[in-house]
Formats: structure tokens, C-alpha cells, sequence
């Protein structure tokens, strides 16, 4: 996710906010063919009309309207086909200042548009959050070629950059946010993240400062979860359901705490599932600035 401790820690999460491993897990991926069997006979390949059309025809319940009894169990939702995730940080052109390995988080403004391009010209659909849960836990049908997007750590050019090319084909996403970085120079505005909740995008939970889930004590889960997530409900209006991981890094005793906070999903980077709770172990792989479309396409391939 200048000596002083917050200017300090702002540098070091723009370069280091998450885990860059890619490769594939074993798990089960999806394939063309099961895509089909889940979207159904009149899947279509698409313009940025179709792509908006298709998935807006495929409605999802809010998580809480989900019966209990009809939720899978893990084994159940191990068993699904993974719909592909894709995690973004910075969209900006590199700097002399950007090292080899920060270059893995900061994607450079064209070829963002070229791998955005790629996906709708490949006919993927961009996807919700509800609708990735509800599929998960009963099954509910997708569009064809569902896709999720994501985005960590409250950068401005999500809001300057990201945003108005998903525009341009009717793509929605989910903003990670972590709230200590609101309002301050190069990160989103409050305003931002409300306006991207009122356009249809989901708003997740990211922490306040980036701090490793791992090494939560007491007071931790209070100033890192139950703080900010409350700051992200007053700002958008909406309850905050999903959470993803600093740095993509969980460990089983953090799923209840999340659970007791009201959170139904969590996101993590390539390592592969919790087999007891998927759920808060949802797989993302990193976009790195490095990968062409075509790479990018590849990767979305061989690790779902």
C-alpha cells in the first residue's frame, strides 16, 4: 500500500502493496466451454453495448438476501470454476524513480488501455461482487466470459485514468480503499470514492494504513477493520461487505474476526484457497505493468 512516519508509509505502499505471484494454482480453472454452460446458449462476444447490456441481464441478490440453506458448503464452492480476478494499483507511465519491482504495480497509461481494450474486444464482462458471491455460493448464472475487477489503495489515477476508460465499454469494478491515504495529494477525494459507489461500482474494504492482517492484536481489529469501514459506510451510504488483504496476506484467524464485522467475502492474491473458508480467500492475480494484452490475456488463461 519527508522522514515522517505517514509520508514514509505512503511511499513504501505505492510501491509495495501487494504479493506479484501469478502462476497457477492447480485449481480449478474456467474454460470457454463451462463459461457457456453457465452464461447460457445466447452468450455474446462484445461491443461496449453488449458487454454493459449482458451483464446488467444477469441480476444478483445482495448476500444477506441469500438464504442460508441455500449457500454452499467449501466443498461445494471449491468445486466452481474460478472466475478471473484481476488486481490494479497505480495507472501512471513510469518514472526513473520506479525500480524493476515497482514496476510490477504501476501500469503504464497506454498499455492499461490496451489490456482494457483486449478484454472487451475478447468478449469479457465485468462482473460485481454480489454476483461473484451469489455464483460461488448457489450458482446463480453469469454473463459470458464473467471478469471482476479490482483495485487496491485509493491511487487518484483509479478515479483520473481507470475510470473513464471502463466508461468507454461499459466496465464496472471494485475499489479496494484504504482510508488514511483519502484526500491527501495523488489519492482519491471522498467525493471520488462516493461518486464511484453512485456509478455502480462497489466500494471494499482495504484497512487504514495497510497493515498486515497477520499481526492484528486486540486493539488492531478496531483501528484497521471497524474504523475504516465505518468511515466507507458513511461516505458512499452503503454497508461494506468486502474486505481484501494488504499485501494479499490472510491466516485462518482473521476470517472470524472479519465475519463478526459483517464482512460476507474477502480477497487475497495467486495463493491458492483456505480449503475450509474460500470465501475469504478469493483468488486475485496482479496486472503487471510488464505484461502486454496479449501476455495479460495468457495469464488470465493459465491462472484461472
Amino acid at each position: 500500500m519527508k522522514f515522517s512516519f505517514a509520508s514514509l508509509l505512503l511511499a513504501a505502499l505505492a510501491v509495495a502493496a501487494c504479493d506479484t505471484k501469478t502462476a497457477t494454482t492447480g485449481e480449478t480453472s474456467i474454460s470457454s466451454a463451462t463459461v457457456e454452460a453457465i452464461a447460457g446458449p445466447d452468450a455474446t462476444s462484445g461491443t461496449a453495448a453488449t458487454a454493459a447490456d449482458e451483464a446488467n441481464a444477469v441480476p444478483a441478490p445482495s448476500p444477506g438476501a441469500i438464504p442460508a440453506s441455500k449457500v454452499a458448503d467449501a466443498a461445494g464452492i471449491l468445486a466452481r470454476p474460478q472466475v478471473p480476478i484481476l488486481c490494479y494499483h497505480q495507472i501512471r507511465d513510469w518514472t526513473g524513480r520506479d525500480s524493476k519491482g515497482a514496476k510490477d504495480y504501476i501500469v503504464p497509461v497506454a498499455q492499461f488501455k490496451a489490456q482494457i481494450k483486449m478484454l472487451a474486444d475478447s468478449g469479457y464482462h465485468t462482473v460485481s461482487p454480489d454476483q461473484l458471491y451469489a455464483y460461488m455460493t448457489t450458482g446463480a448464472q453469469l454473463p459470458s466470459k464473467p471478469i471482476l475487477l479490482t483495485f487496491d489503495d485509493t491511487d487518484l489515477d483509479q478515479f483520473t485514468v481507470a475510470r473513464p476508460t471502463l466508461d468507454q465499454y461499459g466496465f464496472k469494478a471494485m475499489y479496494f480503499v484504504m482510508t488514511v491515504s483519502l484526500g491527501r495529494p495523488r489519492y482519491m477525494t471522498k467525493a471520488m470514492v462516493k461518486q464511484l459507489s453512485d456509478e455502480g461500482n462497489t466500494i471494499g474494504s482495504h484497512t487504514w494504513d495497510h497493515h498486515n492482517v497477520k499481526k492484528y492484536q486486540g486493539q488492531d481489529w478496531v483501528t484497521q477493520i471497524e474504523k475504516p469501514t465505518k468511515t466507507l459506510e458513511d461516505i458512499t451510504g452503503k454497508k461494506i461487505i468486502y474486505f481484501a488483504y494488504p499485501f494479499g496476506l490472510w491466516n485462518p484467524p482473521a476470517f472470524p474476526e472479519l465475519k463478526q464485522r459483517g464482512f460476507v467475502a474477502a480477497f487475497s492474491l495467486a495463493e491458492k484457497r483456505d480449503q475450509n473458508d474460500p470465501l475469504f480467500t478469493i483468488r486475485r492475480i496482479i496486472a503487471s505493468g510488464y505484461w502486454s494484452p496479449r501476455t495479460l490475456h495468457n495469464s488470465i488463461v493459465q491462472s484461472f
